[in-house]
């Protein structure tokens, strides 16, 4: 599960899936689990499929920064750390 803050209120996302994706970047993030910054690849776009917190399917498109960040997220589900 993952919770992302989107204007006034936070998104939860279960068992968040990024189904599709494009316009491939190369970002430098930083990460609360390590000092410093790293690169990382990206993408501008991505759709996800993940249940809402009342468990119901969702499917939504994301761009940009908040983009960035669900899939900074969903890596840390996979076990991977930037």
């Amino acid at each position: 599960m993952i919770v992302v803050a989107m204007g006034f209120m936070p998104v939860v996302m279960i068992n968040p899936v990024i189904i599709k994706k494009s316009g491939r970047y190369e970002a430098e993030e930083g990460c609360l689990s390590l000092e410093g910054k790293r690169k990382a690849t990206r993408y501008r776009d991505i759709e996800v499929k993940y249940q809402d917190a009342s468990f119901k399917w969702q499917k939504q498109r994301f761009s940009g920064q908040i983009a960035q960040i669900i899939q900074h997220e969903c890596d840390h589900l996979e076990g991977i750390i930037i």
